[in-house]
């Protein structure tokens, strides 16, 4: 979840115990369990610390541990990191793919940030304005580990954005009920010709 969603009353071990404790585990296997994920998000040392003694960095990671204690095949994620501030939200990216290279479970991963998407998914699908549809479906075959300034990437992200102006217009227009128009595109030229003619 984008808000952790811990209970504030365990501690970082009693959160990630928490599903294990439920699926009747017993109880040496379960800290077994909890301590290696709880290494995994690089929380030793912070197992006896409540929740509102954590940054949100720290919480999303107790609220990661705990969704992989249970060995999941899929993982849901619903904008995990998008209560963060940038710097926290590419370190967990990284970690997430670091862990997810372990054991590679289905991920769905719903952001709204292109940047994110493209640097973590093999496939990004664009939904559209309401009502929400699949309006594509991108492949993203740049391979890992990948780097922002990668040319490739740059140009997968400029395609699903101009794509997906052409929603945000609708939702505009429908919004404030107006004639609303995009703007038209003024592209960069390439660093190699027309040198400041975009200026």
């Amino acid at each position: 979840f984008q808000h952790f969603a811990l209970f504030p009353w365990k501690t970082v071990m009693g959160n990630i115990l928490y599903g294990l404790e439920e699926q009747k585990i017993e109880k040496e296997k379960r800290l077994e369990i909890a301590r290696k994920y709880i290494d995994q998000v690089k929380l030793t040392g912070f197992e006896d610390s409540y929740p509102n003694q954590l940054s949100g960095g720290m919480k999303q990671r107790v609220a990661i541990a705990r969704t992989l204690a249970f060995d999941p095949e899929v993982l849901l994620m619903d904008e995990p990191f998008g209560a963060l501030d940038a710097q926290t939200r590419q370190l967990l990216q990284r970690e997430l793919m670091e862990i997810w290279q372990k054991k590679k479970p289905t991920v769905f991963f719903v952001t709204h940030n292109v940047r994110e998407a493209t640097a973590m998914a093999d496939t990004v699908f664009e939904i559209s304005a309401r009502p929400g549809r699949i309006k594509r479906r991108v492949a993203v075959s740049v391979p890992r580990p990948r780097r922002e300034t990668d040319a490739r990437l740059i140009g997968i992200q400029q395609r699903i954005l101009e794509s997906l102006e052409e929603e945000v217009a609708k939702v505009v227009r429908s919004e404030m009920d107006e004639k609303y128009v995009l703007p038209s595109r003024r592209r960069l030229a390439p660093a190699d010709r027309n040198l400041g003619s975009n200026i």
